[in-house]
Order: structure tokens, then C-alpha cells, then sequence
């Protein structure tokens, strides 16, 4: 309920202004109107589950987010309908929202959270990247994401920050979003940055506030638009386990591709075991559910990044994780393992990440896979194309009639990767 009283200051305080604006059709809602449509619900159950999807677009999913909120619902955002939820029964009394990430250890997670705790993280993020109310947010990226949920839909509820949508990332879309009328901030990922850059797009935007996340973010890409443009775009590092971690706050562009930034306001970085990047912060969740990992809890998170800490710099070393980052997108390899299984031919198969030749885009996926003779790459990838979204699809398939498991069951992704970067049957 805490997150409710929070939106009714934000109402107090502009009601009557532009909450919300389309940039297609140049509708708008006013902060009013959004409270007018929440208005009009039936209640929630106090404590009960409730999925706020991306099927009906961002304005319907903020006011799905305002219902939970007032109702004392867990709000659980999901790209789209129809995906796993999580079981709320027994869950700790006062969990407000649940995210559901597999970005920590490679295994689907769900992450809950306290009302403070993602308003600490929204607070975090204006203060650091100086936020201002006169330059809308831009929503190029999904408002069901941990990124875009603490740096679009957060704002807008709690700080009165004005919110532009667009139905995609494409430069008519941006044009559109650019001509209503003020200076903007564009919080993005590195793909769309690139491809906006080689468009020639970016030098028509009037962007006061550039901000890359999900994926590290090419030095080519940060020093074209710079020298191009004049534009620093920001390079930002966060997690859906604790949300912002560190921002690179800088006028200039980076020299090291390594360096993530320094640390957020309100956040404490340490190195744990083995060079683990370790976050202490007021907008770190209240832990995995079910409970029993200690890695989360208590304001403290203990990542899987390997960093290095140099006076007050965060270079990135590596991570621990299986999870795969496709353009800063995190994929559970075990989701796509399992799609491929409930193909029939399909014997065996492991699936793991292994860097792109492209920086944008940081990893590729690959399936190996032990298969009935006649069952091709593109049997599986339109097997694949119809149980999964695109960019989950793998971009090599390697067919090995020797993959199998190991005496205790186990295909170890490790080892499978390390086979198929020597072997190396196809460029990647």
C-alpha cells in the first residue's frame, strides 16, 4: 500500500498535467485520467497474484500496475500472457511485486519485493542520473523488464515523470516520439543504439539524457554518436535482483569497454569470494522465492559478475552464470532445452551462450543437439519459431549424435561449449 500512497503524492502534485502521451496517434492521458480509469476496477484480493501484461500495451500495463498497488495485490509483470507464474501461497506477508528473472544463476527465479524497496530504486536512479520531469521517457523498451519498469514506469508513478510510448524501436516511431514538442530521455539497449547510430537517426533526436543498459555497450557505438552528435550516451548496470548497480556519469566516452560505471547514490559496492561483485543497497530484493538462497537478502546482493573495483570504477571481468545475454535480454538455456526436447526426434540437447561477432548483440545461442537421422536445423528452428519469441531462437544449431548424458544424468554446458569452440563446424 505503500507504493499507492506514493502515486496519490504524484497525483496531488500534477494532476491535471500530461501523464502519458502516444507519440503515434498524439493522444494523451493526464495523471487524472489514469487515477479516472483505475477508478472505474473491482477490487483485488489483499496478497493475491495479479500479472500485468505487455498484450494490451504500456498504458493498459500502468494502469494494471495502479490496481495492484491500490489493492495490495503482487503485481508480477510478464512480457505476455499465457507465461509461467509463480506460486504465491505461503509467500512472506507485505511482497508487493515479484520479478521473474533467470539473469543471477542461469535457473528461472522469481525475486520478490517490498514497496520501499523499488521506490529506494527509483530514487536511486533519478538522483543519479539527474532525472528531469521537463524531458519525458521515451519507452523503447518493455515496461514489463526490470530496466524498464525502474526507469519508465517507476518515475512516472512515483516522481510525475512523463511517459512517451511508441509501438516499436523503428525510426518512424522515434521521429514521432522526438516531435512532440520537448527535449527527451531515452533509456535503451546497445542494439537499438547501434542501429539508430547507423541510420543516421540519432543526429534528428533531440535526446537531453542517453542511457544504454542489458548488455555492455561497444566503444564504437559510445564514440561514433559522441563524435557524430556530441550525444554521451550512459552506460548503465543493473539487475533485476537489486536494480541499479552503477551508472558511468561521465561527459566523455569511455576509453575501457570494461568499465561499467561507479557506483549508484544510495548503493555500496564490494568485492565478495572469487572477485564476486557484491551490492548493498535499500532497493535490493527481498529475496528469491521460494526462499533458501542466500545470495539475496537483507540489502545485500552477491551477484554472478566478476569485477574489478578501481577507485570507485566497476570493470566488469566476466560472470559466473549460464545465462545467455542476447542484446541485454538474459534467456534461461533451459527454457529453449526444453522446447527442443518436446520436438519428437529430438534425443538430447544443451544449449549455451557463446559471444557474438557482433558487440551489440554480446552473445549467440547455441543448440547442440542429438536427433533422429532426417531431423534438419530448419525442422527445429520452425519447431522452435512456433514455442518460443525471436529472440530466444538460436542462431546455430549443431547436430552431434554423440551428445549424451553423463553417468549421473548431468550434459554439462560447459564442456559442450568448450567442444564446440574447437570444433568450430560453423563461423558464428
Amino acid at each position: 500500500m505503500m507504493l499507492y500512497a506514493r502515486w496519490q503524492q504524484t497525483l496531488s502534485l500534477h494532476r491535471d498535467e500530461v501523464a502519458v502521451m502516444d507519440a503515434v496517434t498524439g493522444a494523451t492521458w493526464t495523471f487524472a485520467a489514469l487515477q479516472h480509469s483505475l477508478d472505474s476496477l473491482p477490487a483485488l484480493a489483499a496478497g493475491a497474484l495479479h500479472v500485468a501484461s505487455m498484450a494490451d500495451g504500456v498504458l493498459a500495463f500502468v494502469i494494471q500496475t495502479l490496481w495492484a498497488w491500490r489493492d495490495g495485490a503482487v503485481l508480477c509483470p510478464m512480457e505476455r500472457e499465457g507465461g509461467r507464474v509463480p506460486d504465491v501461497r505461503g509467500m512472506p506477508a507485505g511482497i508487493a511485486h515479484l520479478k521473474m528473472t533467470s539473469g543471477s544463476t542461469g535457473e528461472p527465479r522469481t525475486v520478490m519485493f517490498r514497496g520501499e524497496q523499488l521506490a529506494a530504486d527509483a530514487e536511486n536512479i533519478r538522483t543519479t542520473m539527474g532525472l528531469d520531469r521537463t524531458c519525458p521517457n521515451v519507452a523503447v523498451i518493455s515496461v514489463a523488464h526490470s530496466y524498464g519498469f525502474s526507469n519508465l514506469v517507476l518515475p512516472l508513478l512515483l516522481q510525475g515523470h512523463p511517459l512517451v510510448t511508441v509501438p516499436d524501436a523503428l525510426p518512424s516511431s522515434l521521429r514521432a516520439a522526438c516531435a512532440v514538442g520537448h527535449r527527451v530521455t531515452l533509456p535503451a539497449v546497445p542494439a537499438m543504439w547501434r542501429a539508430w547510430w547507423k541510420s543516421g537517426l540519432i543526429k534528428e533526436m533531440p535526446i537531453a539524457l542517453a542511457i544504454s543498459a542489458g548488455a555492455p555497450l561497444p566503444l564504437e557505438v559510445e564514440r561514433g554518436v559522441f563524435e557524430e552528435t556530441g550525444i554521451k550516451i550512459h552506460n548503465f548496470l543493473g539487475s533485476s535482483e537489486c536494480g541499479g548497480i552503477a551508472y558511468d556519469c561521465t561527459t566523455a566516452p569511455r576509453e575501457d569497454a570494461a568499465l561499467a560505471g561507479t557506483a549508484m547514490d544510495g548503493v555500496k559496492l564490494s568485492l565478495g569470494e572469487g572477485s564476486r561483485l557484491v551490492v548493498e543497497s535499500a532497493a535490493a530484493g527481498e529475496g528469491y522465492w521460494p526462499m533458501g538462497d542466500d545470495a539475496l537478502g537483507g540489502g545485500t546482493f552477491f551477484t554472478s559478475d566478476l569485477v574489478e573495483i578501481l577507485e570507485g570504477r566497476v570493470l566488469m571481468r566476466g560472470r559466473v552464470s549460464d545465462a545467455i545475454n542476447i542484446a541485454g535480454r538474459k534467456l534461461n538455456p533451459a527454457d529453449v532445452e526444453a522446447a527442443l526436447l518436446s520436438c519428437e526426434g529430438v534425443r538430447h540437447c544443451v544449449v549455451f551462450g557463446v559471444a557474438s561477432a557482433d558487440p551489440a548483440r554480446c552473445e549467440d545461442t547455441i543448440a547442440c543437439v542429438n536427433a533422429a537421422e532426417g531431423l534438419t536445423p530448419a525442422n527445429l528452428s520452425s519447431w522452435l519459431g512456433e514455442r518460443l519469441q525471436t529472440w530466444q531462437l538460436p542462431r546455430k544449431y549443431w547436430l552431434c549424435p554423440e551428445l549424451a548424458p553423463n553417468g549421473r544424468g548431468k550434459i554439462s554446458r560447459a564442456e559442450w561449449r568448450e567442444k564446440w569452440l574447437n570444433a568450430q563446424p560453423l563461423k558464428v
